[in-house]
């Protein structure tokens, strides 16, 4: 019988050559790439002289020049490839920073046209460095061969580049060693360990076919991390492991010497494959079962069921291709992903809209009992124009009207109809995005036929309209119309059926990272009442995650008095409740420097509830951090800060309130009753589940403090 657990012997000692001088590669100095082979905008015309406009410092690089590809930012993409060189040194030795995005921002060894080594930068989030480390490969297997250097910047977003310098063949290793070795995967799960210490430049890759299909990074912690990788589902394949780490004063390699196959995982499991349980997979966020997701559309209330459509790409995990995605659920929170309701057509792909019950058949389309469910959407053709589709099953099957586009081109890319009925007028209202800053309002008696009937500007804002009437502190004699812009700036007014009166300036109403293109429920019953919205938490990473972005939780937004004027409120839907398990609280809970209440409980899903007093001795801060994430109240200041974001918080009768909602990859913030709305996504290590609550300079009191463990939707 085999033993349960083979410890897999990764490192050998490289063979014993006689000391030789260095050979340099490249350094970068000269006034351009000489003959390095240029394409793209990424790498400019020549090498960078240090930092970059708009750049944090640069630093860890050798004489004045450097490859950079942060050239006019992040947006840029490009390779540099250099001339064919012959491998006589065992070490591959170079300076490393930038990004890590895995085939994306990277640094490549080609032999015989195929990559044989790889390397990307050690940043992966806000608060990483711009210093150039050293980075290692051992080539001594391939002393003889020719090869050629390949650095690549695919990605556009944050980290979106790479720093090289000074790239020498040495018989010596500089700084952090990468080794490679073959696996045959014979147990269901690959064990690992991070020693203490170890951060973004220690990382271990397994790759099957030359694709990377589980990766993990080092975190720095203070305490060793064991984690293992699923890999059940690999199971008689046969893989390479790459291991980047800095080794050890005595000369050893932790990381390498820890890895191990086996029966049963240690430490904090790692999934991968298994559909809605993987790590970064939010467990009570809708999230696709695979690809590309964005905007949420379409959203409408029929006959027991909220129906969710939403901007996707059915064949890719990058954004392209749009169709609408379709889930349904009973509750706003289980939900089920139904076929596609709405693909692309001559008119193009199918860009943001919304759907009503046309429960007047004012369209005509009805042929049955049900009501028909109609969506109005973009179709992003040349030019933009805006379509209809209408189902008469309860939104099961689609059909699309055969005189689409029923409004033509307006202007530039107009598009995103956001439609309701007015009950006053006998009419539905299209709220359409024009260009720039620039809306309309249009209105139909049946869908078909659409009159302009005014322009709507909305400073500082564009795209993703919604356009709403909404109670003023509950009450329905007293109503607002509500006029809103994909980042959630909204400007209050009253609307005649004609023209809407604008009453206020642009407020802003959302301050977090991820939060973007949020859309209300349409046909929501008059016994309920609320007005229900949900957005893209736009920007998230999902690292070899089958899908690729998240929408936000469903919350309930009010209109309500301030001494700043009425102001949008937003909460979490009530329905949230459904998934609390064990409740921990405490009252009138008095807290010093030093101590943490919270030290015993650890978790990954959250729903919080805390009340601060800001008395006539308030301390500087108070902070509830969260998988290594603080959320800190600067109490001198009256701001919020999480994940590189911040929002004013001034205290109301001398305390503030915080309702927090931590998934796997996102923690949702509402403030002084929903007053103010922080959504952002987040990539913690999956090692740390710890939380803390902590207070700067003084003492702080909490009248009442109460944690809910939450379970997952998904299971």
């Amino acid at each position: 019988m085999r033993p349960s657990v083979i410890l897999l012997a990764l490192f050998f000692a490289a063979p014993v050559l006689a000391a030789q001088p260095d050979l340099l590669v490249a350094d970068f100095e000269g006034p351009d790439y000489g003959d390095w082979k240029v394409t793209g905008d990424a790498f400019g015309p020549k090498p960078a002289h240090g930092t970059l406009p708009n750049q944090m410092q640069v630093s860890g690089f050798e004489g004045r020049g450097l490859v950079n590809s942060y050239y006019q930012g992040d947006r840029t993409t490009g390779t540099l490839t250099s001339p064919p060189f012959k491998i006589e040194r065992p070490y591959l030795n170079f300076l490393l920073g930038g990004g890590m995005h895995p085939g994306k921002t990277c640094i490549n060894l080609l032999v015989d046209g195929q990559p044989a080594r790889t390397a990307t930068g050690p940043n992966d989030k806000p608060g990483g460095t711009e210093r150039l480390d050293w980075h290692s490969w051992d080539v001594g297997e391939m002393i003889g061969k020719s090869a050629v250097i390949e650095i690549v910047d695919q990605a556009t977003g944050g980290w979106g580049h790479i720093n090289i310098d000074h790239i020498v063949q040495s018989d010596r290793r500089s700084g952090v060693v990468e080794t490679i070795r073959d696996l045959a995967i014979d147990r269901d799960y690959l064990s690992f360990c991070f020693a203490p210490g170890q951060g973004g430049r220690t990382q271990i890759r397994l790759q099957v076919d030359g694709k990377p299909v589980r990766q993990a990074v080092g975190q720095g912690r203070p305490q060793p991390s064991r984690l293992s990788w699923d890999v059940s589902q690999l199971k008689g394949q046969r893989a390479q492991l790459r291991i980047a780490e800095l080794p050890a004063a005595d000369g050893s390699c932790p990381l390498g010497e820890s890895v191990t196959l086996a029966d049963q995982p240690q430490g904090v499991l790692i999934v991968v494959d298994k559909l809605y349980q993987e790590t970064y997979r939010p467990q009570f966020h809708f999230t696709p079962a695979k690809n590309w997701t964005n905007d949420p559309n379409g959203l409408v209330y029929y006959a027991g069921q909220y129906h969710l459509f939403f901007q996707h790409n059915p064949t890719g995990i990058n954004w392209g291709n749009m169709t609408w995605g379709h889930a349904v659920s009973p509750d706003l929170v289980h939900w089920r992903q139904l076929d596609h309701a709405i693909h692309p057509d001559n008119l193009g792909t199918i860009f943001s809209g919304s759907a009503v019950v046309d429960h007047d058949n004012t369209a005509g389309f009805q042929t049955g009992n049900e009501k028909p469910i109609v969506c109005i959407y973009t179709s992003a053709g040349k030019p933009f124009t805006q379509s209809l589709a209408y189902s008469n099953d309860g939104g099961r099957t689609w059909t699309k009207y055969e005189r689409n586009p029923v409004l033509k081109h307006v202007v530039a890319s107009n598009r995103d109809p956001k439609v309701i009925w007015h009950e006053p007028t006998k009419k539905w209202i299209m709220a359409l995005f024009l260009d720039q800053n620039d809306y309309a309002l249009f209105g139909s008696p049946n869908l078909k036929e659409w009159t302009r009937l005014c322009d709507v500007p909305l400073p500082g804002s564009g795209e993703c309209p919604d356009f709403f009437p909404i109670a003023v502190d509950g009450d329905p004699q007293q109503v607002k119309w509500l006029f809103w812009g994909a980042n959630g700036n909204y400007r209050l007014g009253a609307f005649d059926g004609v023209t809407f009166q604008p009453e206020t300036d642009s407020i802003k109403s959302l301050w977090g990272g991820n939060d973007y293109a949020a859309q209300t429920y349409s046909d929501i019953p008059e016994a309920d009442g609320r007005r229900i919205q949900i957005s893209w938490m736009a920007g998230g990473k999902y690292p070899d995650m089958p899908f690729n972005q998240q929408l936000s939780f469903p919350r309930e937004l009010t209109l309500r008095t301030t001494p700043e004027g009425l102001r949008l409120h937003m909460l979490p839907v009530r329905e949230i409740e459904s998934l609390r398990g064990k409740q921990h609280a405490w009252t009138d809970l008095k807290l010093g420097p030093g101590e943490n209440p919270l030290a015993a409980l650890e978790g990954e899903l959250w729903d919080v509830q805390a009340e601060i007093a800001v008395g006539k001795k308030p301390p500087a801060a108070v902070a509830f951090t969260v998988r290594g994430e603080p959320i800190r109240y600067d109490v001198r200041a009256a701001t919020l800060h999480c994940l590189g974001r911040s929002a004013p918080l001034a205290p109301q009768d001398g305390r503030i309130t915080l309702r927090v909602l931590v998934d796997r990859t996102s923690i949702e913030i509402f403030a002084n009753d929903g007053r103010v709305t922080m959504g952002s996504c987040f990539l913690p290590d999956p090692a740390d589940r710890t939380l803390a609550l902590s207070v700067e300079g003084g003492e702080a009191v909490l009248p009442a403090l109460c944690l809910y463990e939450l379970k997952s939707a998904w299971r």
